[in-house]
């Protein structure tokens, strides 16, 4: 029988998430693009006039075009905007990247525990004064799962982390209030196959995905030997299946990061959505 302290305990609120304020986003879009401004375009105009002794003079003056022509620029791109609750762009992530097994994948895990939580804090502090109008979120960018030189026992060149190592890992972002981002390197595997068996994380809220075209190896090819790559049919997949999460869950928006540093790591990038409904 529950005591009458556990039966009257209430449930936590629920966190109020407020409308997205559109020209608060596209105001913050703008100031990081930080585009110069558009040049003042003039038109000349000559004319001509007879002076006092019959001689004809030119004269040449600038006249300001009207309507000035508004320069494009790549970025911001123009598109949907996100759903209520987003984190971007009116927040800064701070992120350390890493491996829990290994101190030479990235900061992450570089250093026990309390040192790396220390120094990611010095980093958050930095931008805090760098941009006081910009508040700043802790992150831990865990990759898991590792693209490996091994074939491993199914031949798919990637190794997955236990659900122990991620379970550690978000211990270690709640005592800092971080957000945790999963990310995939897949070898020979698919986001296909590797997505669903993590989506008991992506359904917690403070879980973002990452992926990354550099270990996903689609010419038989090992990782590491050459650059790898992704397809928009593989990000379009990864896109759906957060949004498929976000709408059956109630979750405000979640990050997808997409690792790219050529162009052609991801082929027909033309063909990717950006107009998904998670609502």
């Amino acid at each position: 029988m529950r005591s009458e302290e556990t039966v009257n305990k209430e449930k936590p609120a629920t966190p109020v998430i407020l409308p997205l304020d559109t020209m608060a986003y596209d105001k913050k879009l703008n100031e990081i693009a930080n585009n110069p401004p558009d040049p003042i375009v003039y038109n000349t105009v000559k004319t001509t006039e007879i002076d006092e002794n019959g001689k004809t003079i030119t004269k040449t003056t600038k006249v300001l075009l009207d309507p000035q022509p508004i320069r494009s620029h790549l970025w911001p791109v123009k598109t949907v905007y996100p759903n209520a609750g987003a984190i971007l762009p009116f927040k800064r992530i701070i992120a350390y990247y890493g491996n829990l097994y290994s101190k030479k994948m990235g900061v992450l895990g570089e250093y026990p525990e309390d040192e790396m939580l220390a120094r990611l804090d010095v980093e958050v502090k930095k931008w805090e004064v760098a941009d006081p109008s910009t508040p700043v979120i802790p992150a831990l960018h865990y990759i898991a799962v590792v693209a490996q030189g091994s074939p491993g026992v199914d031949g798919k060149y990637r190794a997955r982390m236990p659900d122990s190592e991620i379970d550690k890992v978000l211990a270690i972002a709640d005592k800092i209030n971080a957000i945790v981002f999963l990310d995939l390197q897949v070898g020979f595997s698919t986001l296909e196959s590797e997505l669903p068996r993590l989506e008991k994380y992506f359904k917690l809220p403070n879980v973002h995905l990452g992926v990354d075209a550099e270990f996903s190896m689609k010419y038989g090819i090992r990782p590491g030997k050459v650059v790898g790559t992704y397809d928009a049919g593989d990000l379009n997949f990864a896109a759906n299946f957060l949004a498929r999460i976000i709408k059956e869950n109630n979750l405000p928006p979640k990050i997808l990061i997409v690792h790219r540093y050529t162009q052609k790591m991801i082929t027909n990038y033309q063909e990717i959505n950006l107009y998904l409904k998670c609502r």
